[in-house]
């Protein structure tokens, strides 16, 4: 691709939208509720179902990575608080 044709390409932001569930809150709960569905979905669903991208891309924009990565350490040592079975 060209530097012209990059340079006229816009980029696009997006971040979590509104979820009713959590309307006037400290975003935290967002995040993790938003980590658990996407666990949960791909493990019923699998990795290529396009729902289960939508909690990616949630708990990725309100997640500080350190969360994340921490998160996915209690995964792996089966320490995680919440069941991640669908």
């Amino acid at each position: 691709m060209s530097e012209e044709a990059a340079a006229q390409k816009p980029i696009v932001f997006q971040t979590a939208g509104f979820d009713a569930r959590f309307p006037n809150t400290n975003q935290s709960r967002h995040c993790f509720q938003n980590y658990v569905d996407y666990h949960k979905c791909i493990a019923a669903k699998g990795d290529e179902f396009a729902p289960c991208k939508q909690f990616f891309r949630a708990y990725n924009s309100l997640c500080p990575n350190d969360w994340i990565s921490r998160f996915d350490e209690q995964r792996e040592s089966n320490a995680f608080p919440v069941s991640l079975e669908p």
